[in-house]
């Protein structure tokens, strides 16, 4: 399970995004798509076990609805949702409890009431951050975000949880370069994998180098890191949202320290959790 985005110190030197237009639109496009696989199913389909432990695909939707809501009113009304999260956070459990009773109180719903209330949710999330002056900050459950991060964080939230359902439902989903932005937040996230586990992070900067679904490259770090990961974009995503086990990716560490983050990456706030189960 995971909850919300959390951006901390970041593990690597990237220049924020100053324009947020091109992640809105991929956020939006990345709710489409998800919304398009859960549309037609009957309500025992809403009702399918998924891979995260006591949820089903009614969970998942539900807590991208809740989660979406507490961004929107973070946007748009931020002294309130920081008054929310103080409560939420009020003790080292509180979070991971508060995103449990949410999702199943949602879940509770008749499948179409659950996702109207999605559709309305996501659709006033993405106006509320288009009509955002450059600038903009917002509270969230970490550091303040910027429009392009709080856009960015809902895409991860999104496909990774779509990634539960997709695998709940036995299909295969095209990998799209919307992953960009999720293999960002996984390297942007290394250090606050460390802090996760009482791990003092490296001090040296890695460089990790993905192919896009394109067959581009995506690099990120200094060209000359002794410290360096490599391998497909779409398996690093999956590794660090830890929506598969690193045994079953073709992922390649090269040094010490870049092996023992390829064991540890969470792109998530929250408790890390067992993880995924080998698949053989």
């Amino acid at each position: 399970m995971h909850t919300c985005l959390f951006l901390p110190a970041s593990g690597a030197s990237l220049a924020p995004v100053a324009d947020p237009t091109h992640v809105l639109s991929d956020l939006r496009d990345e709710g489409e798509d998800l919304d398009e696989r859960v549309s037609g199913l009957a309500d025992s389909g809403w009702a399918m076990p998924t891979p995260a432990q006591g949820w089903t695909i009614a969970h998942q939707i539900a807590h991208l609805a809740a989660t979406d809501r507490q961004a929107l009113v973070a946007v748009t009304e931020p002294e309130l949702f920081t008054a929310r999260r103080d409560g939420a956070l009020a003790s080292p459990d509180s979070l991971d409890a508060y995103v449990n009773e949410s999702a199943g109180q949602g879940a509770e719903l008749p499948p179409t009431e659950l996702l109207a209330q999605w559709r309305a949710t996501r659709s006033a999330l993405l106006a509320a951050l288009a009509a955002q002056p450059p600038g903009a900050r917002f509270p969230w459950f970490g550091p303040p975000m910027s429009t392009a991060s709080m856009a960015t964080g809902r895409l991860m939230e999104t496909w990774a949880h779509g990634q539960d359902v997709v695998d709940t439902l036995g299909v295969r989903r095209e990998p799209t370069a919307r992953l960009r932005h999720v293999a960002r937040i996984g390297v942007r996230t290394r250090d606050f994998a460390y802090a996760q586990r009482g791990l003092e992070p490296p001090t040296e900067e890695f460089r990790v180098e993905l192919t896009s679904p394109d067959g581009d490259l995506w690099a990120y770090g200094p060209e000359d890191a002794e410290q360096r990961v490599t391998g497909p974009a779409l398996d690093f995503c999956l590794l660090a949202t830890r929506r598969r086990h690193r045994a079953d990716l073709a992922l390649r560490a090269e040094g010490t320290d870049a092996d023992q983050w390829l064991d540890i990456a969470q792109a998530f706030a929250g408790a890390p959790g067992t993880g995924r189960e080998p698949r053989g």
